[in-house]
């Protein structure tokens, strides 16, 4: 049996994911979806995990796409079968009841570029190049590019992305709204590091609530969006982390929320 493509480490609540196959560029073959599957499912359900960080092993790469190699001799069946798989994996991470952050260390392409948007928070070195280059392979994107980078930068940016195929530096990435942050690249795991911990921190409850609203919010109208929040919202007022929470303010000292 080969060996898992994935490293996983807890630093207190928080858990980082890494795709470990620095001499593919972290590309994601059909073993490493399933293994990211089951890595972020069990992430889900342990109850010390508050974050999760995704990342890719090496300094060249986050995730460089998908395997070309194993993707070259498929049918178009199994092509639709290899598109499922990473719209599954994609969507079970955008689905998240914790914080996922992407900390892009070097190339997202392809299918890097689908993996980091299903994460909430995205943070990229400023060294890093961000892209759908699926085009110059005669393909499209198919683990869910097209529509979460529609719903990222909009219309203009998705169609010159995925008809041009040329991959955009990090700070370009910032200001279409694809990542949230770009660092030096030698600050990029302490300033990751750094949010994760304080979303770690965080009440668990509160973070799943709003994770919910905005999943909700992004898929239907205004009303529905606006119903569900004040549901999640009073909610709120069940917890203890909301009790926790409001003391210590009046308190004027740091809460302790338990995720209860």
């Amino acid at each position: 049996m080969s060996s898992s493509p994935l490293l996983t480490s807890d630093r207190g609540a928080v858990r980082t994911i890494t795709v470990n196959r620095p001499d593919k560029l972290n590309a994601l073959n059909a073993q490493t979806l399933d293994a990211l599957l089951e890595a972020f499912e069990a992430a889900a359900a342990d109850p010390a995990v508050r974050c999760v960080v995704l990342t890719g092993a090496g300094p060249k790469a986050f995730v460089a796409g998908a395997d070309i190699a194993e993707m070259n001799g498929l049918t178009p069946v199994q092509g639709r079968d290899f598109s499922l798989r990473g719209q599954k994996l994609m969507r079970r991470i955008e689905k998240m009841p914790k914080p996922v952050i992407g900390m892009i260390n070097g190339f997202a392409l392809g299918g890097g570029l689908e993996l980091a948007m299903g994460c909430h928070l995205r943070i990229a070195a400023d060294s890093a190049k961000l892209g759908q280059p699926e085009v110059n392979l005669g393909l499209i994107p198919g683990f869910g590019g097209t529509q979460r980078l529609l719903r990222l930068a909009g219309r203009a940016a998705t169609l010159e992305l995925c008809l041009v195929g040329a991959p955009i530096d990090a700070q370009r990435a910032r200001e279409l709204g694809i990542v949230n942050r770009v660092v030096p690249a030698a600050e990029l795991e302490a300033e990751t590091a750094k949010l994760a911990e304080q979303l770690a921190a965080s009440a668990p409850l509160a973070l799943r609530g709003v994770l919910d609203c905005v999943a909700v919010g992004g898929e239907c109208g205004i009303e529905e969006g606006l119903e569900y929040e004040t549901a999640q919202f009073g909610l709120m007022f069940a917890t203890d982390d909301m009790r926790e929470g409001t003391a210590a303010f009046l308190e004027r000292r740091k809460p302790a929320f338990a995720g209860t």
